[in-house]
């Protein structure tokens, strides 16, 4: 097994009213009067949708996102609730050039990414879950986040490859890949969608599959939001039984035997039900390692963890529980309304000399940065078994250019509270990833120098080749084919 690395106040806007009375859908819109846009959208959408403005309460929920630094004042936000609506919506902006964002579960740290100043698409009321036994699959709403989709299958005691952590959007996370609790049992979460129901750019509302039309397909398996608009998935579902695991949290004086033991869990750890995720967190005034265990049965092979359970530690919530007490048993949100950003490396081999590196490169950052108002530098060690590649063999998608070999995403997340300093941790964070890389190499990790990034834990800026390789000549002749106007263009993300 091979380890890796993961883990407002807001003031109403208010816009100049738009005079002579409202537009008709004809008339032209100048790109900058977004507020006789929302007025457009207001008067051609049926009454299952509703646009907000800066005055109204839902508006304020609706273009807050998990991170500050992606949150903005938009003219206005429209949930759409049919997919009918979603599809005048797509044209009525497209025709007039105007800029939005589509928010699922607004989780991207990446600024402009879910938000906008122009009219902001909340998913809001895209919330199914429709489980078929006959099947063994289930529909999800693009506008749901894991916890949501985890609780309602529940009772039909099935689960599906979503998010490890609290208050991860479903839509974003499957169409950058999806790296899962189960991943080792069954690969990435796109593996496991069958069917997509989109609205494209031209608003025609299709259901996509591997046979009607493939190219396509393949294209929204990592591709993001650069095909239309995503209101619903098919996935796959598997059975699912408590699962027993937590959260222990060590003192910085365990490091060596915590490095020592995911070294070990690493190098011979071959059991696909298991799992962990280490990260290395700098907090005002010392660094913890939070320590997550998984194991998919009530209890785990005696002795698996026993490495982890015997090092002295401050916390230990560890137990046999739901799947959703897990996920939601770390503090994931605790940084919610702050400045976020990830950056990521991929990492094939976890050794304690890489592991204490990671550690180390965690204490010289909060030296470097604890003057600029962080409040959380985490560096995580995520791993995964090398056998994944033999699942859904034959299988294409935007991501992973490369499906030869397992190469686990290095997630680097900062946290801070001032934006005078934004530039201070974009900075560090294409430094920190830049020197655990050359480490990484010079370890003998030589296939990390040119291997493809995780598009979700990617930070802004971040050249398309690094996250899609070869596969980037493809998707940018699929975007001509789907997308001739450009329309998704307008909306924030990895553009092709």
């Amino acid at each position: 097994m091979s380890c890796v690395l993961t883990f407002a106040l807001l003031l109403p806007l208010t816009l100049a009213a738009n005079g002579g009375g409202l537009p008709s859908y004809e008339t032209e819109i100048t790109a900058r009067d977004y507020s006789g846009i929302c007025q457009i959208l207001a008067t051609n959408i049926s009454p299952r949708s509703q646009v907000f403005f800066p005055v109204e309460k839902q508006y304020i929920g609706d273009i807050t996102n998990w991170a500050n630094s992606n949150t903005q004042l938009a003219a206005c936000a429209v949930e759409p609730g049919t997919e009918t609506d979603v599809a005048k919506i797509l044209q009525i902006l497209g025709k007039h050039r105007v800029p939005f964002a589509v928010k699922g579960g607004g989780h991207s740290p990446n600024p402009g990414f879910s938000s906008t100043r122009g009219v902001l698409i909340a998913m809001t009321r895209f919330r199914n879950v429709e489980y078929s036994a006959k099947s063994r699959r289930a529909n999800i709403g693009a506008g749901l986040i894991w916890d949501d989709v985890y609780a309602a299958l529940a009772p039909h005691e099935v689960s599906i490859l979503g998010a490890r952590v609290s208050g991860v959007g479903v839509a974003g996370f499957l169409l950058g890949g999806g790296y899962s609790w189960k991943t080792n049992q069954h690969g990435l979460a796109i593996d496991t969608v069958t069917a997509v129901r989109l609205v494209k750019p031209n608003g025609k509302i299709s259901v996509v599959t591997r046979r009607s039309d493939p190219e396509l397909f393949f294209g929204l398996k990592g591709g993001f939001n650069n095909f239309g608009i995503v209101t619903e998935f098919t996935m796959a579902t598997f059975p699912q039984t408590q699962v027993w695991g937590g959260l222990i949290t060590y003192t910085a004086a365990v490091i060596p035997r915590v490095a020592l033991a995911v070294s070990t869990f690493c190098q011979n750890t071959n059991d696909p039900k298991a799992s962990i995720i280490t990260a290395f967190n700098s907090i005002p005034g010392q660094v913890l390692i939070s320590h997550i265990m998984f194991y998919d049965a009530p209890s785990p092979p005696a002795g698996l963890f026993d490495d982890f359970l015997n090092i002295p530690s401050i916390v230990q919530d560890v137990s046999t529980r739901s799947l959703l007490s897990l996920v939601t048993a770390p503090p994931a949100n605790i940084t919610f309304g702050q400045r976020n950003a990830f950056n990521t490396v991929p990492i094939l081999e976890y050794s304690s000399d890489m592991i204490n590196a990671i550690a180390n490169e965690t204490m010289f950052w909060t030296r470097e940065l604890s003057n600029k108002t962080a409040t959380l530098l985490s560096y995580a060690i995520e791993p995964f078994l090398s056998s994944i590649p033999a699942f859904n063999k034959g299988a294409t998608s935007a991501y992973p250019p490369d499906r030869s070999r397992v190469l686990s995403p290095f997630d680097i997340s900062y946290s801070w509270l001032s934006g005078t300093y934004d530039n201070d941790f974009y900075l560090a964070l294409r430094q920190s990833a830049a020197q655990l890389r050359a480490v990484a190499m010079e370890y003998g990790q030589n296939a990390v120098g040119n291997a493809a990034v995780y598009p979700n834990y990617a930070l802004i800026g971040t050249p398309l080749k690094d996250m899609y390789g070869r596969n980037v000549p493809r998707l940018r002749a699929l975007k001509k084919r789907v997308d001739p106007k450009n329309v998704m263009g307008l909306a924030g993300g990895w553009k092709f």
